[in-house]
């Protein structure tokens, strides 16, 4: 099992649990300075995130390959 994470290349796969948890992130703080309404936004991408495990794909994803961000399958 590789454990040396620095030397792989950046795949789909591994972007968008990286943008799913900046946006939780970003939401949580418009909520706590804002307004609670902001927290709509984390629900918004837990439910995407439920929605990629299950069916593998998401609106993000298609958008960062079509953006030229490779599937795993093809680094390997």
């Amino acid at each position: 099992m590789n454990t040396d994470t620095t030397s792989r290349a950046w795949a789909v796969e591994r972007a968008v649990p990286l943008l799913a948890g900046t946006m939780v992130l970003v939401s949580l703080a418009l909520a706590t300075v804002f307004s609670g309404w902001w927290l709509l936004l984390t629900v918004v991408v837990a439910l995407n995130l439920v929605f990629y495990s299950v069916a593998g794909w998401c609106p993000a994803s298609i958008l960062m390959h079509r953006l030229g961000l490779p599937h795993q399958r093809q680094l390997s």
